[in-house]
């Protein structure tokens, strides 16, 4: 049963995995994620009117950092040397939509670290808008697309 679990040994102890004999190939991965809110803090966000000041700028500087450092939250992770992290955001009826993409040319892919990267950008965002809305939301946070490495180009199901 444990053969088939990568991060598992034969005799049931955690391991990082061995990349050392993959070859390098051109990775990027693209997560979303969003952050529902009442539409009173969704404007102040829009305008630059919350009170912590530049809400996005902060969160895209906070998912950009995440994402360098996935390696140091994630146990099994390796540690990358990534080309980029872009975090872009997107004003829904109700929410805020995170984006991340992450890009190098390595040997193991970069799903966490856009996953990671989304994630922090969503829960700053919380930060800086709770005291307009303490009741916000994080949610729907996913990979939404890969490429490079053995398994080639993938793109989630609803969205291909």
């Amino acid at each position: 049963m444990t053969k088939n679990l990568t991060h598992i040994d034969s005799d049931g102890t955690a391991r990082m995995v061995d990349v050392g004999a993959k070859a390098e190939t051109q990775r990027l991965a693209v997560a979303s994620g969003r952050i529902t809110m009442t539409a009173t803090a969704l404007e102040a966000i829009r305008a630059g009117n919350a009170p912590k000041g530049d809400v996005l700028g902060t969160a895209r500087i906070a998912g950009i950092m995440a994402g360098k450092k996935t390696s140091d939250l994630i146990p099994m992770c390796h540690p990358l040397m990534l080309d980029a992290v872009n975090v872009d955001f997107t004003f829904e009826d109700d929410a805020i939509r995170a984006t991340a993409t992450a890009s190098l040319t390595g040997k193991t892919g970069v799903e966490m670290e856009a996953i990671t990267a989304t994630s922090m950008a969503l829960l700053t965002i919380y930060d800086m808008a709770k005291a307009l809305d303490k009741g916000m939301v994080v949610g729907e946070i996913r990979l939404i697309e890969k490429r490079g490495g053995k398994s080639g180009h993938w793109i989630a199901e609803d969205l291909a």
